[in-house]
């Protein structure tokens, strides 16, 4: 069965396996701090519980608790290791963490999978005059893998290359579809 959770702080979900959801409606701590109820979106897009105490001394302690971390340290333990020590979602929604979506990985790994800030929409690709350059890092030294008339055809050679050095962990640019108007140039 798969338990949808609602957000405190947003018109979102978080996905849950049912033995993940019962571990976390029966822990006695997580009970005690009604964590199931205050799960929030946080700002990097994953789900987490933040609660703040005022200790005997006047000053404050912030406990943050990230849910697929949660997750992953009590079901996945077996898969961590000293390199692939993060946790990450293999479909890239941060707040599916059911089990077959959250694994440990290097942070290599992660930071190939890290969404892109290039403002052509996709890794790797860069516009330059009227053409975009395909790059790739490869020993944190970015290699020119060619130039390409539209972003497209620089994101598909970008995604051939990342294939072919990194396998299931490159990390693969989802192309859109060009419209008539846009392939004809401008």
């Amino acid at each position: 069965m798969l338990y949808k959770v609602k957000l405190k702080n947003a018109d979102e979900t978080v996905l849950l396996d049912d033995n993940v959801y019962e571990y976390l409606t029966s822990d006695p701590y997580l009970v005690k701090v009604d964590f199931i109820n205050n799960l929030r979106r946080h700002s990097s897009g994953c789900a987490v519980f933040q609660k703040t105490w005022k200790k005997a001394e006047g000053t404050y302690k912030t406990e943050t608790i990230y849910l697929h971390k949660l997750v992953a340290e009590r079901f996945l333990s077996q898969d961590k290791s000293s390199s692939n020590n993060l946790v990450g979602a293999l479909n890239g929604n941060k707040l599916d963490c059911r089990l077959e979506n959250l694994a440990f990985r290097s942070r290599a790994v992660a930071s190939r999978q890290r969404k892109t800030s290039s403002k052509t929409g996709y890794t790797g690709v860069y516009k330059e005059n009227k053409r975009y350059r395909a790059v790739i890092s490869i020993n944190r030294k970015s290699v020119h893998i060619g130039m390409y008339d539209t972003p497209e055809e620089a994101a598909m050679a970008y995604n051939k290359k990342s294939m072919e050095l990194y396998g299931k962990d490159g990390k693969i640019n989802v192309i859109k579809k060009q419209t008539p108007s846009e392939s004809s140039g401008d």
